[in-house]
């Protein structure tokens, strides 16, 4: 079996592994790459294989560097299934569509410029109807279900606890008579978290893909962060200031809700009024709603025996753009949650642009930045920044909570690696800035010293397989 690793190896965007076994071609992953403009452009738009020539796809979840490049597959001739779980594919559903219309106004924005210089429109990188098509050929799994997907391959999902029906992807290989489990983490997430369930344990495994996006580094306590949330709002309530949290629209707004609707029950939180302004994060907080076997006990019995873990009486859904400029109006504190996490675009940065510069409110971050993005600008201390074409000085307090990350952290990962049972091989670190894949490689090479470690560089092509004197169990 060869793995040619293709997209978030060596960084953290546009995730996709083409898996060559027995005959058939599996792409495991088909995520957006994004960064600059040109440079996302040219790799989204041209896949280094032949889309029609790919038998399957599996998909471990539904954020858009994972599933967000579908629609291209299959614009350019993809014909067969996409395997992901229930909660997976009705959150792709979401996800591609909204990515569908960010596809055509992009491409209507640089059409206009470059309408200015004489040059020819640019067409968008899929449409809606592409996107439409991607969902149609979906094939849900639940979890712990196995199901042949290619000549002596099987594919089983197992809950990895990131987002909403995210998944470890379990393959159990039979290759010139000789058998194998090869395991991809998918994202893994925290224990502990809200809403969802801790990341389940594979057995038996033979060779492992493992994520890396803090690999290199801890999280702050997670049991600090619903004290550090309730002080940060006071503080900027109490100065009559307003509060602008970005927050990516699957997973961390829910759990941001949730955990405000919690803590409204408890002294230490002001009541102010809570918007959560993206129709996305509308959207993909109904599909949450319609998936509780996802849910951890807890929510469960919160749902149970109190209310909607998504809804409160001070929580206002924003989905028109119109109640979104009318946020810019008030006076009064007010908390505001907006996509996307990484400012990067969204109303987020009309928020940005018009409470950046006043000293009483409060930008508060409680996710991951990549680097070079306006969230990674603003936390770096940068003023001023370039919003919307225009400098605006930081004036804001700014701050920061990383232990909501859905991302497991360096501890964390090395206790899932060390939850695995059986005799690893091979272990390949992808989906990590270098940095951080190159840091937590060598702490599993400390960890699992029977096992070789490699760090793909972009375009590497790694065998696995079992030797004929070694058979598996």
């Amino acid at each position: 079996m060869r793995v040619h690793y293709l997209g978030a190896t060596r960084t953290t965007t546009g995730s996709m592994y083409l898996v060559e076994v027995n005959g058939s071609r599996l792409l495991l992953e088909c995520g957006l790459f994004q960064g600059h403009r040109e440079e996302s452009t040219e790799r989204n738009r041209n896949f280094p294989f032949d889309p029609s020539k790919v038998d399957a796809v599996i998909l471990s979840h539904a954020h858009i560097d994972h599933c967000g490049n579908l629609p291209n597959l299959v614009r350019n001739g993809f014909r067969g299934n996409i395997y992901s779980t229930f909660a997976t594919r009705d959150l792709a559903a979401v996800m591609l569509a909204d990515s569908a219309a960010i596809q055509r106004s992009d491409a209507e924005f640089v059409s206009k410029r470059r309408a200015r210089e004489g040059k020819p429109p640019v067409e968008p990188l899929y449409s809606a109807e592409d996107a439409e098509q991607a969902v149609r050929q979906f094939v849900g799994l639940n979890y712990h279900r196995p199901l042949p997907v290619a000549n002596g391959v099987t594919v089983t999902f197992v809950d990895a606890g990131h987002i909403l029906g995210s998944a470890q992807v379990v393959l159990d290989v039979v290759e010139d008579g000789r058998k194998f489990r090869w395991l991809f983490s998918g994202d893994i997430g925290r224990p502990n978290q809200e809403i969802l369930r801790d990341p389940e344990t594979v057995e038996d495994v033979d060779f492992l893909q493992v994520e890396s996006t803090y690999g290199g580094r801890d999280h702050e306590d997670a049991r600090d962060a619903r004290d550090e949330l309730c002080r940060f709002i006071g503080d900027a309530v109490r100065r009559g200031g307003k509060v602008i949290i970005p927050a990516f629209s699957v997973g961390r707004t829910q759990q941001l809700v949730y955990v405000l609707n919690q803590l409204s029950d408890t002294d230490c939180l002001p009541r102010v009024p809570i918007y959560v302004d993206s129709p996305l994060s509308v959207n993909v907080t109904e599909v949450f709603r319609l998936h509780p076997e996802c849910f951890d006990e807890e929510t469960i019995r919160f749902l149970r025996e109190q209310r909607n873990p998504f809804g409160m009486e001070n929580l206002t859904y924003i989905r028109e753009a119109a109640h979104s400029r009318k946020l810019n109006d008030l006076k009064e504190p007010v908390v505001i949650i907006s996509a996307s996490g990484m400012a990067e675009a969204g109303r987020i940065r009309h928020h940005l642009s018009n409470n950046i510069g006043d000293s009483r409110n409060l930008i508060l971050f409680v996710g991951y930045c990549a680097d070079h993005t306006l969230g990674a600008q603003i936390l770096s201390g940068k003023s001023p920044v370039n919003i919307h074409g225009r400098p605006h000085r930081v004036v804001a307090q700014v701050a920061s909570i990383d232990a909501f990350s859905g991302h497991a952290d360096r501890t964390e990962l090395a206790a899932y690696v060390k939850s695995i049972t059986g005799r690893i091989r091979k272990i390949t670190v992808i989906h990590g800035e270098e940095e951080q894949s190159m840091a937590f490689a060598e702490l599993l090479r400390e960890q699992r010293p029977g096992a070789e470690v490699i760090v793909p560089v972009p375009g590497q092509v790694v065998e696995f397989g079992m030797e004929s004197e070694h058979p598996s169990k």
